[in-house]
């Protein structure tokens, strides 16, 4: 699917798209659909609004958010200590940092910033360099549909000097997707001598990050090796009464579950 899009030239449509048939827009329209239904068809019509609103509460509740994210991402563990301690150094290794989104405008800083999402994955990747000694890279532009400016990679450039200490030694800021940073990351670190690439990103981004990069790296021909190093995984307690109750975090865990989970399925 993302493949048809890129060839018809629509994948700037993709950010759209996905908003219409992520939550909650689709369980708002069952129940719109349902309340006109009601007047000539009431049976149908309270299955439709009652069925929309069980959908509603159900997609806003953290519990239902982890099960998705554990069952539909997949996100493998944390690298260990002694996975840290073992790549102190390594030859031919390097840090590479996937992008998640940026801010044009921060008043706080007087101009652009990263996004939350952003700033927690360059958080680990500066961490993972100081422990290691390991260069840092980043990959991450202008996402499909995203306003014109400073690219991702230009903006984290400056935060990780400013705010970890740790320069950034590669930064790829072309790529608008995941496909895009394995596209455009693999051929430059390759003429840079890598052979093995620590992937940082969440681990609900993990497999379909994997996925790309074995892609770029059959397409190129390469050799490399993939180690992923997720971050932001859950803590893995048990549920309790309040995980079953609407949240806001429950609705964003069920759509980044899905926004994964759907980008996984259509190869983007």
């Amino acid at each position: 699917m993302n493949q048809l899009f890129v060839s018809l030239g629509i994948e700037a449509w993709k950010p759209w798209l996905a908003t219409l048939v992520m939550p909650p827009i689709p369980l708002l329209l069952l129940v719109l659909l349902g309340a006109r239904l009601l007047p000539r068809r009431r049976a149908l019509g309270w299955s439709c609004v009652l069925l929309g609103l069980l959908g509603l509460w159900g997609q806003c509740t953290t519990a239902l958010g982890l099960t998705l994210m554990d069952r539909l991402t997949r996100p493998p563990p944390a690298l260990t200590t002694a996975q840290v301690a073992g790549l102190a150094h390594a030859p031919h290794t390097v840090i590479l940092v996937l992008g998640a989104g940026r801010r044009l405008v921060a008043p706080e800083f007087a101009g652009p910033d990263v996004s939350a999402l952003t700033l927690a994955r360059v958080r680990y990747g500066a961490w993972l360099a100081r422990q290691t000694g390991l260069p840092l890279a980043y990959s991450g532009g202008v996402g499909h549909g995203g306003p014109p400016g400073p690219s991702e990679a230009d903006i984290v450039r400056q935060v990780v000097l400013r705010d970890f200490g740790v320069p950034l030694r590669w930064a790829e800021g072309r790529s608008r997707d995941t496909n895009e940073n394995a596209r455009l990351s693999v051929p430059l670190l390759r003429a840079e001598g890598i052979t093995q690439i620590v992937l940082v990103t969440h681990g609900f981004h993990q497999q379909r990050a994997l996925a790309a990069f074995g892609r770029a790296l059959k397409h190129e021909g390469a050799t490399m090796r993939l180690l992923p190093a997720p971050m932001g995984l859950p803590s893995g307690g048990s549920l309790e009464l309040g995980d079953w109750l609407p949240s806001a975090e429950g609705l964003v865990l069920t759509r980044l579950a899905l926004h994964e989970w759907l980008g996984w399925l259509a190869g983007a």
